[in-house]
C-alpha cells in the first residue's frame, strides 16, 4: 500500500483517546517522550524506572489528551539485559505501557528475533517506517505512521530509527532507509492527508535531528540516542532531546486552537516545556517493587570481591571511546591472555559503565559485568598485518565523533593524526616491540560482535578463526577471570595509544 494510503487509513480508523468533540475550540494536548533508558534501577536517587512510571502516571491523570512516547533503546546494555536480554525492561514499562515505541539501535544487541520476541511480550504498539526485512517486507508485530484521535485532533505520530544501527548492532539481514530521507517524506505526506499535529518519535544523532528540525515539516519532535537533555523552540517546530534512563523529563503542553477560516480548518498551538528532575519524584510502589525484587536476584550473584586494584580506572565515555584508557588496557590484556594472541582490540563502546575508580578499589563481578554488559563472547582470529592496520584504521576514523568504534588495545602500539582523512590517519604500528609487517600473520583477540564488522570493523573479517563463538568465553568471564587470577591488577595509561599534535 503506497504510503499516503495507509496513512489516510490510518486516519480514518484511528482510535480516539477521548470522545471526538466536534465542538472542541481549544485542547490542550501533552507530549511526553522519553528514550535511552537502560539502568531499571535509580542512579544517586534519580532516574530509573519506578520514577518514569510515577511521572508518567502523573502526567496522564493530569491530563487524558496525553502521548506517552518512547524514543529508543532499552532492551540493551545494563547489567541486567546481560542475563535476560532486555525482559526486565518489558515488564517494567508494561505496568505503564507506552502509547508508542520506537526501535533504538540497541534493541538489536541480542538479534532480530530476540527483539521481535520482546515486540510480543509488550503491552505497547512498536513501530518504525524505515526498518523492512532483507525481502522489504515489514517486520512481523511493528507498525508504521501511528495516527491518533485525540479530542478531535488527528495526531499523526511519524516513528523513525536509527539508519546507523546495522554497523553498531547486531541487526543481521534486516534493511534501514534513511533516517532524515524517510522521516520527512512520511511527515509531509501525513499532512497533506489531514494531520493536524505531526511529531517525530526519532531515534538519532543531533546532526540529524538538526536536518529533521530545519526541514519544518514536523510540529515536535522527540529524539534519543545522544543521551543528553535538550529543548529548543525555532517558531515553527518544538524539539526534546530526552536525556538518560529517564533521569530528566520535558513533558511539552500544546495549547491548540482549532478553528474555521473560509470554510476550511484550521489549526494554531503554542508549546510550554516543563522541567522534570526526577530526583524530586517519588517513585511508582508497583514499580519499586519489582525492581526491588529484581535487584535482590542480582546481589546475591554479583556482590562478590574479585580482586584491587592498585591504580585508578576510568571508563568514562568520552575516554573509552576517544583516548588510552586504564580500564580498556586492563580488558584489553585479560583478553589478550586468555587467547595467547599476539594482539587484542576491544572497541570502546562495548565498554559502558561510565565511571571510574579510585587506587585500591575492590573489584566485583557486579563492576566487569556493568563494563562489559553485552553478553559478547571472545574470538580468536589470525589476520595479516595489512588487515589488522585496516581495523586500526578503522579505530580512529569516527574519533572526533565519538564513536563507539574506537579501540582498547593489547599487544600493540600506535600513532594517529585525527587531522588527516579517515584511512590514513595510523602510523608508526608497533607489535609486540617490532614494527608492524603488512604480510606477517599475527593472532588477533577481539570480540565477536566487531568480527562480524560490527562498529566498521570490517576488516577483520575471511581471517582463519582458531577459537569461535561457539568455543570462546564471554569477554567480562575472560577478564574476571584474570582478576581473580592476579589479586591486584595495575593497569595504567602507558602510550598505546598516541594522537599526534598533542
Amino acid at each position: 500500500m503506497p504510503l499516503s494510503q495507509s496513512i489516510r487509513a490510518a486516519l480514518l480508523s484511528a482510535t480516539a483517546l477521548l470522545p471526538l468533540s466536534a465542538h472542541a475550540e481549544t485542547v490542550k494536548l501533552t507530549l511526553l517522550g522519553v528514550g535511552d533508558v537502560y539502568n531499571f534501577t535509580e542512579e544517586d536517587g534519580r532516574g530509573g524506572f519506578a520514577r518514569l512510571n510515577a511521572v508518567a502516571k502523573a502526567e496522564r491523570a493530569a491530563n487524558p489528551n496525553t502521548l506517552y512516547l518512547f524514543d529508543g533503546d532499552m532492551l540493551s546494555p545494563s547489567l541486567l539485559s546481560g542475563f535476560d536480554k532486555g525482559q526486565n525492561t518489558i515488564d517494567l514499562t508494561n505496568i505503564v505501557p507506552f502509547d508508542l515505541a520506537v526501535p533504538g539501535n540497541h534493541e538489536f544487541d541480542f538479534g532480530p528475533a530476540n527483539f521481535l520476541e520482546k515486540v510480543k511480550a509488550s503491552k505497547y504498539p512498536w513501530a518504525a517506517i524505515n526498518i523492512t526485512n532483507a525481502d522489504g517486507s515489514g517486520l512481523e508485530g511493528v507498525g508504521g505512521v501511528t495516527v491518533k484521535d485525540i479530542a478531535g485532533l488527528k495526531v499523526a505520530l511519524i516513528p523513525v530509527a536509527q539508519d546507523t544501527s546495522p554497523s553498531v548492532a547486531s541487526t543481521e539481514d534486516l534493511k534501514f532507509l534513511p533516517t532524515v530521507d524517510t522521516a520527512i517524506k512520511a511527515a509531509k505526506a501525513a499532512r497533506a492527508d489531514g494531520a493536524d499535529i505531526v511529531v517525530g518519535v526519532v531515534q538519532t544523532d543531533m546532526d540529524n535531528d538538526r536536518k529533521l528540525l530545519k526541514s519544518h515539516v514536523f510540529d515536535v519532535i522527540l529524539s534519543g540516542d545522544d543521551h543528553s537533555y535538550a529543548t529548543a523552540y525555532d517558531g515553527v517546530t518544538v524539539y526534546v532531546e530526552t536525556s538518560l534512563d529517564g533521569q530528566f523529563l520535558s513533558p511539552v503542553d500544546l495549547t491548540v486552537e482549532v478553528g474555521e477560516k473560509d470554510g476550511k480548518r484550521t489549526i494554531a498551538w503554542t508549546p510550554a516545556f516543563r522541567f522534570i528532575d526526577t530526583a524530586t519524584v517519588a517513585p511508582d510502589p508497583e514499580t519499586q517493587a519489582m525492581v526491588d525484587k529484581l535487584s535482590a536476584g542480582l546481589d546475591e550473584t554479583l556482590n562478590v570481591e574479585i580482586g584491587t586494584t592498585e591504580t585508578p580506572l576510568d571508563s568514562r565515555r568520552n575516554v573509552v571511546r576517544a583516548e588510552e584508557s586504564a580500564m580498556g588496557n586492563l580488558i584489553a590484556d585479560a583478553m589478550r591472555d586468555a587467547t595467547g594472541a599476539d594482539v587484542a582490540i576491544m572497541n570502546g563502546g562495548g565498554i559502558r559503565a561510565d565511571r571510574t575508580y579510585d587506587a585500591g578499589s575492590k573489584l566485583t563481578r557486579r563492576d566487569i559485568l556493568t563494563e562489559l554488559p553485552f553478553g559478547n563472547v571472545t574470538v580468536l582470529t589470525e589476520l595479516p598485518g595489512s588487515q589488522l592496520l585496516g581495523a586500526l584504521e578503522n579505530a580512529v576514523s569516527q574519533v572526533e565523533k565519538g564513536a563507539g568504534r574506537f579501540a582498547q588495545v593489547s599487544g600493540v602500539t600506535f600513532s594517529y593524526d585525527a587531522s588527516a582523512e579517515p584511512g590514513a590517519r595510523v602510523s608508526e604500528v608497533m607489535v609486540n616491540g617490532t614494527a608492524l609487517n603488512p604480510d606477517a600473520l599475527y593472532k588477533v583477540a577481539v570480540n565477536d560482535y566487531i568480527l562480524g564488522g560490527g562498529d566498521g570493523y570490517s576488516s577483520l573479517g575471511g581471517g582463519r578463526l582458531i577459537t569461535d563463538t561457539g568455543a570462546g568465553n564471554l569477554v567480562a568471564t575472560d577478564v574476571m577471570r584474570y582478576v581473580e587470577k592476579l589479586g591486584t591488577v595495575k593497569p595504567v595509561v602507558e602510550g598505546r595509544i598516541k594522537k599526534l599534535g598533542q
